[in-house]
């Protein structure tokens, strides 16, 4: 079992914990998640890395409370234990001197945004980062985002911080004012569906990270499975990265949305249970 060593809330439902485990510390790179189970019946869910310490052997997960098994996770304390943890999986993302990267992310997807952009910006790239969330409480990693990047523009639905607007307002601004080499896009599938086809408009190369509709995170399951250019590939194995471009997200969106109504009385039966 792996130990959680600290605990941040960033806001009631958004949490960040960070766990020692230190052979997953070792070989994490950016792009990778991880499969987190709590309790020996309980349901496996995947997790983006969003940084990791070497020296001292332990990996931050930031965890949305969405349903049960995100509830339950968010409901730990430091010294209690994570069940089962395995990883590092999927596909590293592949970082390389390009020019300039245009990443765009929105709510939690700033967490595993995080450690690309700073892979991006060690690799001697001008990265530009769009934050977009329904309102300021929603904004997290602002500082740290900062940190690895040129420029940060703030994008929130009800304009109480930085901009009023959806997160493609943010990344056209930027397109308009300097040629931009990359996108990369993390967050809500209908978010990125959108980034996508503001960066398609501009014949802007775009990555976007699928990991929002993942399952069992080895390819068992099948419940991953995606249209890339009219094949099917496997987000867990395959991915999670893909050329947004040739992602099917209409498909994907539709899917996501299959099981909603258990999801929906699963949470609610959960949350009464605790009151």
């Amino acid at each position: 079992m792996n130990k959680i060593v600290a605990k941040e809330h960033f806001s009631e439902n958004v949490v960040k914990l960070v766990i020692h485990a230190p052979d997953i510390a070792r070989n994490r790179k950016p792009g990778h998640f991880v499969m987190v189970k709590i309790g020996e019946k309980g349901e496996r869910i995947p997790l983006t890395i969003a940084g990791a310490n070497k020296e001292n052997g332990t990996i931050d997960l930031i965890i949305q409370r969405v349903g049960v098994t995100s509830d339950k996770i968010i409901s730990l304390n430091v010294g209690d234990e994570i069940t089962d943890l395995a990883g590092p999986l999927g596909e590293a993302t592949h970082i390389e001197k390009v020019g300039t990267v245009l990443a765009a992310a929105g709510g939690v997807g700033a967490a595993p945004l995080l450690p690309i952009i700073e892979g991006f910006k060690k690799a001697g790239n001008r990265v530009v980062t769009v934050l977009a969330a329904r309102s300021k409480e929603f904004i997290i990693l602002e500082d740290q985002i900062r940190a690895y990047s040129d420029e940060v523009i703030i994008m929130t639905d009800d304009g109480s911080y930085g901009e009023k607007g959806l997160v493609t307002y943010g990344m056209e601004e930027v397109i308009k004012k300097e040629k931009v080499d990359l996108a990369i896009t993390i967050g809500p599938a209908v978010m990125m569906k959108f980034a996508s086809l503001t960066t398609k408009k501009y014949g802007i190369k775009t990555m976007a990270s699928l990991n929002t509709i993942m399952v069992d995170g080895t390819g068992m399951c099948g419940a991953c499975r995606i249209s890339i250019d009219g094949q099917t590939k496997f987000v867990c194995i395959d991915g999670p990265e893909f050329d947004a471009h040739l992602v099917d997200f209409d498909e994907m969106l539709m899917r996501l949305s299959g099981f909603k109504d258990e999801e929906t009385k699963a949470y609610k039966k959960c949350r009464s249970q605790k009151h």
